[in-house]
């Protein structure tokens, strides 16, 4: 199961990063879990300095930006 985490503050770019997230996931048909984490004190163990994140399982994939659902697929396989 793949943990996905949207780091962010709650913003719109925030949650359509999450929607995109969800998106890639579902269209890939991977098991996963998203949690969006707004504590900006956890953004600092993930190496986020720019806001939107994800994290996939562990690790910073994006960071200041809103990629695509294509482009998540492809960080998701």
């Amino acid at each position: 199961m793949k943990q996905l985490k949207v780091l962010g503050p709650g913003c719109s770019r925030c949650e359509q990063l999450a929607q995109s997230a969800k998106a890639a996931a579902e269209e890939l048909e991977l098991e996963y879990r998203l949690e969006k984490i707004t504590d900006l004190n956890r953004f600092i163990d993930y190496g986020v300095m720019m806001t939107p994140g994800l994290v996939v399982d562990g690790e910073l994939k994006v960071q200041g930006k809103v990629p695509s659902v294509d482009e998540l697929k492809e960080l998701l396989q």
